[in-house]
């Protein structure tokens, strides 16, 4: 069973490698939401896949390393789209979460990407 947790936070950022007329070039913020997504068994006893604060707890650390930040500065997201954001998150998640299956990254309510895990 596939069990998320939506966590949001509040940061700014400008993309670097796009044209200097595209509208993204320039500093802006977002109101990020991140789903973490993982799949497992429901453990008979307790009747879930996983303790939701579990999940929380593991991405606090890097809550903290985003929230009310500029992202360019954070070394691994000197090119932060929202790709490369899912990315960079998973790759911070997966060692604490073995059951990680996805992470969701959406920076307006209509625009966002989902990252599994594959190269690329």
């Amino acid at each position: 069973m596939e069990i998320y947790k939506d966590i949001t936070f509040e940061a700014a950022h400008l993309l670097p490698n796009l044209p200097d007329d595209h509208k993204c070039r320039r500093l802006h913020g977002h109101s990020f939401l991140v789903r973490i997504t993982l799949d497992g068994p429901v453990e008979k006893e307790i009747g879930w896949v996983k303790d939701f604060s579990e999940i929380k707890k593991a991405f606090m650390p890097i809550y903290d390393q985003l929230d009310h930040r500029y992202l360019n500065d954070i070394e691994g997201l000197e090119n932060p789209t929202s790709e490369n954001l899912a990315k960079w998150i998973w790759n911070k998640l997966n060692e604490q979460l073995d059951d990680l299956t996805a992470i969701e990254v959406k920076e307006t309510c209509t625009s966002g990407c989902i990252y599994r895990g594959e190269d690329g």
